[in-house]
């Protein structure tokens, strides 16, 4: 893997739970509890996890879009947790998020121009006027889009379309590290092969970098150079994309692929069936997360929570049976 741009180091988010009359902290739901992963300058990291597990918290949390609880992010070798207001601003223009549903996260009172340009402006990227006007229409047709959608609104575009507005948005500012949140769960899956190559080919015309997050294993495998694997707020498994797929080292992540549909009828495939439901956040089980759901859990996966440990060069797992 190249040089890290992106650390993350001992991530934890809890949300309070209030209740009572002064509206007091009752509880807490333990969100991300102690991720920790690299992302190499121009690599793609996919993550992948059920939903609930974390993975969007995450995101936000590098972004600083939520306030983490505890833990440290480095971008570049800059402390992004320990920035104040005003240098977080700064830090902006080199972290984005394509967020995942196209249909809310675009103001429906603004033009198109207007969304993708609102960046220039906060920035100083372009002055108003024809310098601001070219600098949009260059950015719809990177995307695929047409000049004379720039006075148009978000209701007269499909699913897709607003996607690739929210991806133009994103590369505004010219960023080195774009945070994809499910950016192709809420389209159609014809829609999806053509919003996953667009990213494709922009990581590579632009130098970018992704942290892409999703539950579709298929989607991720397409796109990622590794993969990490959450559970309940935890990181289960972190693995180059292929090594993943074909040697899977935490029972987790082997109960995921063996889902993952084979348009091969003649390929079976032994499914692995969890027992039980994801316990809940507020009160997560002791010791590993995963042992109330785990076929080979042991005594020991009740009380010690096993750490992330290196198996082979770049794959590691948190699971007791690789001891």
């Amino acid at each position: 893997m190249s040089e890290a741009l992106l650390r993350v180091d001992g991530l934890v988010k809890h949300f309070p739970v209030r209740g009572g009359l002064f509206a007091r902290d009752l509880e807490r739901v333990h969100a991300v509890d102690g991720v920790s992963f690299e992302i190499g300058a121009g690599e793609t990291l996919g993550l992948v996890g059920e939903s609930g597990c974390g993975k969007s918290t995450t995101g936000r949390c590098i972004l600083r879009l939520i306030e983490p609880s505890a833990g440290e992010v480095w971008f570049d070798g800059r402390s992004v947790t320990a920035l104040d207001r005003h240098a977080l601003r700064r830090l902006c223009r080199d972290m984005q998020i394509i967020f995942q549903d196209p249909y809310a996260s675009l103001n429906p009172r603004m033009t198109v121009g207007s969304i993708i340009g609102e960046a220039l402006v906060i920035h100083r990227l372009a002055k108003p006027g024809r310098e601001f006007e070219d600098r949009v229409v260059h950015l719809l047709e990177t995307v695929g889009l047409h000049a004379d959608h720039l006075r148009r609104y978000p209701h007269e575009f499909s699913g897709g379309q607003r996607q690739r507005i929210g991806i133009a948005r994103a590369l505004a500012v010219s960023p080195r590290l774009i945070v994809c949140d499910e950016p192709v769960s809420a389209l159609d899956v014809s829609i999806q092969a053509q919003v996953i190559n667009l990213l494709e080919d922009l990581q590579e015309q632009f130098k970018l970098t992704y942290l892409f997050i999703a539950h579709d294993l298929s989607v991720v495998e397409h796109i990622s150079d590794r993969v990490a694997v959450m559970y309940l707020g935890r990181v289960v498994e972190i693995a180059p994309a292929h090594e993943l797929y074909t040697a899977p080292r935490h029972p987790y992540t082997e109960a995921l692929l063996s889902a993952v549909p084979i348009p091969d009828p003649t390929v079976k495939r032994q499914r692995i069936v969890l027992q039980g439901d994801v316990p809940n956040p507020i009160r997560p089980p002791s010791g590993c997360h995963f042992h109330p759901r785990c076929p080979h859990a042991m005594e020991r996966c009740r009380h010690e929570p096993p750490r992330l440990k290196t198996l082979a060069p770049g794959h590691l797992a948190a699971c007791h049976l690789n001891d």
